[in-house]
């Protein structure tokens, strides 16, 4: 269950999450690289939050973005079909806007492109070229990115599943999708639109672990 409380506004929501975590805002602000001063007044309610702003506040408390988004008053469009989750939905239209208020990347995003990506690196995970790409390099890459995101946990546990071999062959195949998209430096939005370039990563490991769900 969600930390976030769905009815509290983004303000009592930081200061739940602070208490549970015995951090200061000061500490928020060294975390967050986030003048403290902005962050009072968002607790306090007076400035509102930017979609930046709530990014940095869930990568550093570990709560779901969707969640902090909603407290902080963003609506977000309810898709008429869910073949996935709830949660990957809201990431997606969140990307949506955090694309369209960066100037950075002009490109539509959508999950249909990442999905394309994840089924050509399905067939080739199950390579031994694949196999190696992932051995050899995903520590690599978890190091050049520092441990950044929430989504970083479940690429850990796909990669030592995929390591082990603990999960059956198709499992596997895609367990090894979405570490290869993680990997390579060619996917949806490149990587090196920081740090926006690592949200589409957060879609593949969410797709991929909604594949898998569906397999068991």
């Amino acid at each position: 269950m969600s930390e976030v409380r769905k009815n509290s506004s983004i303000g009592m929501v930081l200061k739940d999450l602070l208490k549970q975590r015995s951090l200061s805002m000061r500490k928020l602000s060294e975390l967050s690289e986030i003048d403290t001063a902005t962050i009072s007044r968002i607790v306090n309610g007076k400035r509102k939050a930017t979609p930046e702003h709530l990014k940095k506040f869930a990568d550093c408390l570990g709560v779901p973005f969707a969640d902090l988004f909603c407290a902080a008053g963003y609506l977000i469009e309810q898709k008429p079909e869910k073949s996935y989750s709830d949660d990957l939905y809201a990431t997606v239209d969140n990307i949506e806007k955090i694309l369209e208020s960066s100037n950075l990347y002009n490109k539509k995003f959508t999950i249909e492109s990442v999905e394309k990506h994840l089924a050509k690196y399905e067939q080739f995970s199950q390579t031994e070229e694949g196999k190696e790409t992932i051995l050899k390099n995903f520590e690599k890459k978890l190091q050049k990115l520092g441990g950044i995101g929430p989504f970083i946990s479940h690429l850990k546990v796909m990669f030592e599943q995929f390591s082990t071999k603990k999960a059956t062959s198709h499992q596997l195949a895609i367990i090894g999708s979405a570490l290869l998209y993680f990997i390579l430096p060619v996917d949806v939005i490149p990587d090196y639109i920081f740090p926006i370039g690592y949200l589409d990563d957060a879609v593949a490991v969410q797709l991929a672990s909604d594949l898998l769900s569906m397999k068991k």
